[in-house]
């Protein structure tokens, strides 16, 4: 019977509408990086995200949302572990880097390796939380990642990088 109704409503709903309306929802943007798990040979792996969200305070759990057909994902899911890494809001650039596809990502781009899984943490990144992958659920076209919170940090100060409408953004108190 959910099957059913969930049919119904996936049918009733225009791709181009449902991004339209879902477009009002500002969030934040992150950058999902992983260590290179092919022996050194490609480097590490990345891409823009802006479906992040903390899961669980007890255990410390995050999730985060990837495509089914991203290139970047086959590479984090080898490699067992990740950083999220919260853009700051002068890092529109970084965050377009990360979102193009068959480029390294990371040429030009500072950073270091963090503390618990070697993932790349990137310079200038208002915050990062060091993960474990956790588990892996399927939902529609995307994966649903969940990973574990190893270790993590914030910068003492500095504003939010936010996608609304189609458009970076900042934060006004």
């Amino acid at each position: 019977m959910a099957q059913e109704g969930m049919a119904a409503v996936r049918a009733s709903v225009a791709q181009s509408e449902f991004r339209h309306v879902l477009g009002h929802f500002a969030s934040g943007i992150t950058v999902i990086t992983a260590p290179d798990a092919g022996g050194g040979t490609r480097g590490p792996a990345g891409f823009t995200c802006q479906s992040f969200s903390s899961l669980s305070l007890d255990p410390p759990l995050v999730t985060f949302l990837v495509s089914g057909a991203s290139t970047s994902w086959p590479r984090i899911s080898r490699a067992g572990v990740f950083c999220v890494n919260i853009l700051s809001a002068d890092q529109g650039r970084l965050c377009r880097a990360f979102a193009r596809s068959g480029a390294d990502k990371f040429a030009g781009i500072a950073w270091d390796p963090s503390p618990v899984t070697s993932a790349p943490m990137l310079a200038g990144a208002l915050a990062w939380i060091d993960c474990s992958i956790d588990d892996v659920h399927p939902g529609g076209d995307h994966l649903i990642v969940v990973g574990r919170v190893n270790h993590l940090a914030a910068a003492p100060d500095g504003e939010p990088l936010l996608y609304y409408r189609g458009t970076f953004g900042g934060f006004a108190a």
